[in-house]
């Protein structure tokens, strides 16, 4: 039987993105002091939607929503109909799959809600759920809140060029060891990497013959470099009932503040997963749902020069860590960066430390993604001159402190 103290140990959330330098005004005083560094720090916990403003339109819409007073405020646990219907069309047109207005879609309190309703509304005492190594923290770490046992199955991602290097290998022997649940995000977080078709539809294959429900993260799978292809795996076969999608426009469109995320697919998942929600949140903010009116439907080219600007910082921040000797792979999608530092004199937490207080840079260590103590994950959504500025300074720490 686990404690409730070991319980809530598992979340660990000292390392959670956007914390640091948030906890107290100590901790901003300590990391500003002197005239040397004022003005240098850089978060690479999460973007910077000072860097990258939000959608045009966003707070107007959230101010129609406030105009229109109770109306909006007091939505379906669900959310507003007339927003899931809109939000409905668009997600079915972006992932080439159905998507069911009335049954098939909630609106939540951001991605991480939906991610948190997801798992405990598929997962409890003894289930085992094959989860990626390495994969966003909250997987992990909510699966083990609630009881489920972790079953990791590998991903190869800095050998791996036109995939994402998923060992498929052990995701059967998962399923074969009775995992009854899979969860992944593609594009992966914290590397970038893009699941090949093949690896998608190796994925269903799978599922399929295991009879496995699938939540797939996909949240930055608007922001692609290249014109990379994507598969959607909810557009692959695989049962309706089978599959859950978890998207929102918190990141590539820096709505974050707005709190707001979708998971759409399986309705008898979505229905458990109203019913926690209406004890736990009651539903995403009324007000702010009306935000999602901005979502695919931005400016003409506003997509577009996102991606670039984005992709212009990614490889400035490759070629610094390059130019270095410190291996990076070069992501196909979203805004993280995952390098791989030379053996340290000191522990990768330590470094985590010491390059905050000692050069103004904060990164979130790797072990928060699975086994990988020489890794750092970087969010590259900032301005672009002090993210280099910044990455400069990893550089030389990284060989300051080299054993």
């Amino acid at each position: 039987m686990v404690s409730i103290i070991e319980k809530f140990a598992t979340l660990a959330t000292d390392n959670a993105p956007g914390q640091e330098v948030r906890q107290s005004a100590g901790n901003i005083r300590d990391l500003m002091r002197g005239d040397e560094i004022r003005g240098r720090l850089v978060d690479f916990s999460h973007g910077d939607v000072d860097a990258f403003t939000p959608t045009p339109g966003s707070f107007e819409r959230f101010s129609e929503a406030v105009e229109a007073g109770g109306r909006q405020a007091y939505t379906e646990y669900r959310g507003a109909a007339d927003i899931r219907s809109e939000l409905a069309q668009r997600l079915e047109a972006f992932t080439g799959a159905s998507v069911s207005a009335d049954e098939g879609i909630i609106l939540t309190p951001g991605t991480q809600g939906a991610l948190f309703l997801a798992v405990a509304a598929t997962v409890s005492d003894g289930d085992k759920v094959a989860i990626v190594q390495p994969d966003y923290f909250a997987n992990r770490k909510l699966v083990q809140f609630f009881g489920g046992q972790v079953i990791p199955v590998g991903m190869n991602y800095l050998n791996a060029t036109a995939e994402a290097g998923l060992d498929l290998s052990q995701l059967r022997a998962a399923f074969e060891a009775g995992a009854k649940t899979f969860l992944f995000s593609n594009p992966n977080n914290p590397t970038g990497a893009v699941y090949s078709q093949t690896e998608i539809d190796q994925i269903v294959f799978l599922a399929r013959e295991f009879g496995i429900t699938v939540i797939a993260d996909q949240l930055y799978s608007r922001l692609r470099y290249g014109g990379e292809h994507y598969t959607h795996i909810r557009a692959r076969g695989l049962p309706t009932e089978q599959v859950l999608t978890i998207m929102g426009p918190s990141k590539t469109e820096s709505l974050s503040g707005y709190r707001l995320g979708a998971a759409f697919g399986s309705p008898t998942i979505i229905s458990r997963m109203e019913k926690l929600q209406a004890i736990v949140s009651l539903r995403a903010a009324g007000y702010n749902q009306a935000v999602f009116r901005t979502w695919f439907n931005e400016p003409k080219g506003w997509m577009d020069e996102r991606i670039r600007l984005h992709q212009a910082i990614r490889d400035d921040l490759l070629e610094v860590f390059r130019s270095g000797s410190l291996e990076a792979r070069t992501p196909q999608a979203g805004s993280y960066l995952f390098p791989t530092l030379p053996p340290l004199s000191v522990s990768l937490q330590d470094f985590v430390r010491l390059l905050r207080h000692q050069s103004s840079v904060i990164v979130t260590p790797g072990t928060e993604f699975g086994p990988h103590a020489n890794s750092v994950r970087l969010n590259f959504s900032q301005d672009h001159a002090a993210a280099v500025e910044a990455c400069r300074r990893i550089v030389e720490m990284a060989h300051r402190y080299r054993r």
